[in-house]
């Protein structure tokens, strides 16, 4: 068990890398002059260093293993995490931010990669999973104890704990990681053919879309725009508006707790995941239609935080096609989705919020969570085109 302790540090720092900036958005936007596009684009430094790391952290994973390769890209994070703390300017947060994401990009991945050796389809939801559900307290570090120590120490005073925090688990995981086995023809399978096969992997194809979609509304709706949210319609300070998204992050981490062991009572991944998006687009679009007062609002921030969570379960579904030989560049290909998605999506949101800035902004949010509504909806009818696969035959 000690491996996956060490994997769990490292995904909480992970987790909160992607969602901190929510705390801090609105301290960060008046002490460097920053606007909603500035904003967007910061978190999308992130994404970007993650995202082009992935096909690379794949082909790692399959021939050199998972210990230098989540070791050695984690000390970009805390170099950007440093940097972070002593930047003066929006290009100095968007270099950070790109290094941190960098530094993160092995660390789930590498996690899977060792669980999808180890044990059979049949678990691997569950302890994706549950990975995911108790590597969520990061999250809640990211919410309310933050906004606790952004207000007594500052916001460069905490990254600089932070900072110390990553390079304490870089260490942890150098020393616990033990490269499984290889399978016995990884090698024999070059970067690009590997990635040429995936691609061609028909039983993918109706997954993808959603895979896209469905962590990019969520991790742009809790890592960048609930809190600004709650300040601009709800009127909520730095400490309250942290147990809003101390809820919303509470909820997330529930709800892919509750995910892994579902797969593995109902035997289904299909099912879960239409369930579950169905949830999550309702409570998008209530946000955008209804204009609920704060308590209603805050409950459902956390209704889609909860319903959202089917990374796991969409991870499991996608892995269930993808040969054991090129494990490492499947799973890295769907975290490049899941990841990507919010490359994409989180520069467009700031752009629509920035040019309906003159507008009132209860007008802006709305059509921002009514667009994330509809994105669910859309992908996952593309989705309802996927092969369920049967947990008893794998």
């Amino acid at each position: 068990m000690a491996p996956f302790f060490g994997f769990l540090a490292g995904y909480i720092l992970s987790q909160f890398f992607r969602s901190f900036l929510a705390v801090i958005a609105p301290e960060l936007a008046v002490e460097l002059h920053l606007d909603p596009q500035a904003l967007a684009t910061m978190q999308t430094a992130w994404i970007l260093g993650f995202t082009l790391m992935q096909f690379p952290v794949g082909w790692a994973l399959d021939t050199i293993g998972p210990r230098r390769t989540v070791t050695a890209t984690m000390l970009a994070a805390i170099v950007g995490a440093v940097l972070f703390a002593r930047a003066t300017s929006s290009m100095e947060l968007d270099v950070a931010l790109a290094l941190i994401g960098i530094g993160c990009s092995a660390i789930y991945m590498g996690a899977i990669f060792v669980l999808g050796r180890l044990y059979s389809a049949k678990r691997f939801a569950l302890l994706c999973s549950w990975l995911i559900g108790i590597g969520s307290a990061g999250n809640l570090f990211a919410a309310s104890p933050l906004a606790w120590a952004a207000t007594e120490i500052g916001w460069r005073n905490a990254m600089g704990l932070i900072a110390l925090a990553t390079a304490l688990a870089t260490l942890l995981l150098f020393f616990i990681i033990r490269d499984p086995v290889p399978s016995s023809d990884t090698r024999q399978v070059g970067f690009w053919r590997g990635i040429w096969t995936i691609m061609q992997l028909k039983s993918l194809w109706p997954i993808l879309p959603l895979t896209a979609v469905s962590y990019a509304v969520l991790i742009a709706e809790r890592g960048l725009w609930a809190g600004p949210y709650l300040s601009a319609i709800h009127g909520l300070g730095p400490v309250d508006r942290g147990n809003g998204l101390l809820m919303m992050a509470a909820a997330m981490s529930f709800g892919a707790m509750v995910y892994g062991p579902l797969d593995h009572w109902l035997h289904t991944n299909k099912w879960i995941v239409v369930a579950g998006t169905v949830l999550t687009a309702t409570s998008f679009l209530y946000l955008g239609f209804a204009g609920p007062d704060t308590s209603q609002a805050i409950t459902a921030l956390a209704i889609l935080g909860a319903s959202g969570m089917t990374y796991g379960v969409l991870m499991a579904h996608g892995r269930s096609f993808v040969p054991d030989q090129l494990l490492g560049r499947g799973i890295t290909l769907m975290n490049m989705l899941f990841i990507g998605g919010a490359g994409l999506i989180q520069p467009l949101s700031g752009t629509v919020m920035n040019r309906m800035k003159d507008r009132p902004a209860a007008e802006g949010y709305a059509t921002l969570h009514i667009a994330f509504g509809i994105a669910l909806v859309v992908t996952l009818a593309i989705y309802l085109f996927s092969r369920d696969v049967e947990r008893a035959t794998q």
